[in-house]
């Protein structure tokens, strides 16, 4: 019986000491001791949305769940500077992040969360030093509530903002002002945190959202080098940080990487990036301590790659693309995020970006990756590759010098340019099958999905009375405010003094934080800067032209450019295209793209950029005399601005111009804004650009009423009823 057998114990304490030995070195065998583990990486999951309050709930069950470190995600209002009651922030507010608006907002968002023990990145880019500010007065006030020293709390915080307006004006569209004023806040931010704040990290530069946009490896490490070029620069010519100092700047500088399936070539791409960076900073800005020169990063894997179609696939994505950045120990992520498996879907539920925690705990916690050196030290082939990205990237660099330095290659177009042909060629690749995507253009039959049986509860979705609340609330904020003439004195005379320091070369940090203090909104403080730098409306990158690609995908797209051209002759008139972004969603890459292939398909194209109005968009619309409009949305705000498009046109006489929408919509949405009268709807899943053109001629003739066999249009279709 069981109970019978002497245990282990008691066997070695009963055996002859010959036996005794044995039986050590047999579990020592058995069991032999393991090295000492590595610290892992800080875990985040980038979340924020609805309000102030429901955000502080999300995060403070996230870090129960284990999360070692906060990411917050702010609205695109927040982000461009605006009140959540601005004309521009309708169909917006707490969509893709959360709305803060003021100091009382970035209380409740970390209420019962202690700022001094927390390490927080926040993505925050134009409006980066306000929402510093804001988190400051907040670690203050609790700090004092505590009956600490508020002084001591600011010297404490730990974390990072990304303010890295480059990449705004090659990507992700949220930027407010010129090149000259942004790299101005940028460096008024890190000069004020290397004195005051030495463990923040004031600026993150961005290369995750090159690769979103289309850079190869070589262009996502040559920009953001050249990138951090022109913000080590600007901060060195300003004089505000010693240069014996100058070290403590170069080590507060971090990256926000991106990583995507190739995870063999994503990992060589770090090397590349410690290689190039040590090298930088240590010839060019002589920089001789090596802690100081090291390449520090964080990561989210591409949402880029992820799909529509079989969305389950995108879990074993994400799990290639963390180790891209985990594996090798000389190149390691100091923080990851990983995304959801139904970003492309819709809004991850706390659920999903769960799912993506446990996905970094069980790599960290229970594979024994950390208690290794470096696993590819010596490789050939990867010594190979690295050497190959860096020669490219150095030669990429030196264009871009030439050209002025990354803010002159952002205002000539050259880079904007540079990316955008970059993705039409990967585009054409997927579309000609060269490049595989299992269940989008191979692998395509599945069955039935259980996670996406019922997609209304596949994905979280936010409150419509969201936007009203905070409209009323912020409404509500500046009336109080203002009603006491003391406190409405001190923030005239906050933003007043804003406005007289944006206007010299003082640093605007503490003109900045009297306005937190001062109750200011964001709008406010944001206006109080436009009123001296302007506005600024980047380069598109849709000017030229990509051309034919050889093979099936080339016969398809000369196959459309004849329908194009025999649809012309019908009409007797070139086809014209309006290419829309209305609201603050900057991600114009799929309209660029549209753009981009539409040209090349034979319509002229009308395309203006981002955050246009839906005013804004019926009037050129009517002004060009289009056959069709093209609205493109991926911030969820399409049940919103769509409907305003589709009125304005019916408004100005022109409701006989089809709509279509493009955009990350739920299927149920989707048939709502064809019963409202939106003639297709295209989602991450209709990946084929020439099909998509192939439609757009359908829609005219359809619209036109010709059927292409007797050379003339028929009368135009009646404009649809408002749903």
């Amino acid at each position: 019986m069981p109970e019978d057998r002497p245990d282990a114990a008691a066997a070695a304490d009963s055996a002859t000491a010959p036996e005794a030995a044995e039986a050590a070195a047999t579990t020592e065998a058995a069991e032999p001791a393991r090295p000492e583990r590595d610290r892992p990486w800080v875990m985040r999951t980038y979340a924020g949305h609805s309000s102030a309050a429901a955000s502080n709930a999300l995060y403070r069950r996230n870090l129960e769940k284990g999360q070692t470190g906060l990411s917050v995600a702010f609205d695109l209002p927040t982000q461009t500077g605006y009140d959540p009651d601005h004309v521009l922030a309708r169909g917006e507010v707490g969509k893709v992040g959360v709305p803060i608006s003021h100091i009382g907002d970035m209380r409740a968002l970390f209420d019962q969360i202690p700022l001094g023990q927390m390490n927080t990145s926040m993505t925050i880019n134009a409006t980066a030093m306000w929402l510093l500010a804001l988190y400051q007065v907040a670690a203050e006030e609790q700090a004092a509530a505590a009956g600490e020293d508020p002084a001591g709390i600011v010297r404490a915080l730990a974390g990072t903002t990304q303010n890295d307006i480059i990449k705004e004006y090659l990507s992700r569209g949220t930027y407010v002002f010129a090149p000259g004023p942004s790299l101005r806040l940028i460096t008024d931010v890190i000069s004020y945190t290397v004195a005051e704040i030495p463990k923040w990290n004031p600026i993150n530069i961005c290369s995750y959202h090159l690769q979103e946009a289309g850079a190869t490896p070589v262009q996502e490490i040559a920009y953001a080098m050249s990138t951090a070029i022109a913000v080590l620069d600007a901060v060195r010519d300003s004089g505000q940080v010693p240069p014996e100092r100058f070290g403590e700047v170069v080590a507060r500088i971090s990256f926000f990487v991106n990583a995507g399936v190739r995870f063999v070539e994503e990992m060589c791409k770090m090397r590349a990036f410690v290689e190039l960076w040590d090298e930088l900073t240590r010839e060019r800005y002589g920089v001789t301590d090596a802690k100081q020169r090291r390449f520090r990063y964080g990561v989210q894997v591409n949402s880029l790659g992820l799909t529509e179609a079989q969305p389950e696939n995108n879990v074993q994505r994400i799990v290639l693309e963390m180790l891209a950045v985990t594996l090798s120990k000389d190149a390691r992520a100091r923080a990851v995020q990983l995304p959801a498996w139904n970003e492309a879907l819709g809004l991850p539920r706390p659920w999903d970006q769960q799912w993506s925690l446990r996905m970094q705990q069980v790599l960290a916690f229970e594979s024994d990756l950390l208690e290794y050196d470096d696993l590819f030290a010596g490789s050939t082939v990867v010594e190979a590759k690295v050497a190959e990205l860096v020669a490219g990237a150095r030669a990429e660099m030196a264009r871009v010098s030439e050209l002025g330095g990354a803010v002159a290659a952002v205002e000539s177009g050259y880079m904007k340019s540079a990316l955008v042909a970059s993705h039409a060629l990967r585009r054409q690749r997927i579309e000609a099958g060269e490049d595989v995507i299992v269940g989008v253009n191979k692998f395509e039959s599945t069955e039935p999905n259980p996670l996406t049986a019922d997609l209304d509860t596949a994905i979280q979705t936010v409150d419509p009375g969201v936007e009203a609340a905070a409209a009323a609330a912020v409404r509500q904020w500046r009336e109080q405010r203002d009603a006491d003439p003391e406190r409405r004195d001190r923030a005239a005379a906050a933003m007043e003094r804003l406005r007289e320091v944006a206007a010299t070369d003082e640093n605007l940090m503490e003109a900045t934080l009297e306005c937190a203090r001062a109750e200011v909104t964001t709008g406010e403080w944001a206006q109080a800067l436009r009123d001296v730098f302007g506005e600024f409306r980047a380069p598109t990158g849709v000017s030229g032209s990509v051309g034919l690609a050889g093979g099936t995908a080339g016969t398809e797209l000369a196959a459309v450019r004849e329908r194009v051209a025999e649809l012309r002759d019908e009409l007797g008139e070139t086809l014209r295209v309006l290419v829309g972004k209305p609201g603050l969603d900057g991600h114009s890459n799929g309209a660029e793209q549209i753009a981009v292939r539409a040209r090349d398909a034979g319509f002229e194209v009308i395309y203006q950029g981002i955050r246009l109005t839906p005013d804004q968009i019926v009037a050129a619309a009517v002004s060009e005399d289009v056959h069709l409009v093209g609205i493109s949305i991926l911030s969820g705000s399409h049940m919103e601005l769509v409907p305003e498009v589709l009125d304005g046109l019916r408004e100005a006489g022109a409701g006989d111009i089809p709509v279509i929408v493009g955009g990350i919509i739920p299927e149920s949405d989707a048939a709502r804004l064809k019963q409202a009268g939106v003639a297709e709807v295209f989602t991450p899943k209709d990946f084929g650009l020439n099909d998509i053109m192939s439609r757009f001629v359908d829609v005219i003739r359809e619209a036109r009423h010709t059927d292409g066999t007797d050379g003339r249009p028929h009368e135009k279709a009646p404009s649809p009823a408002p749903v």
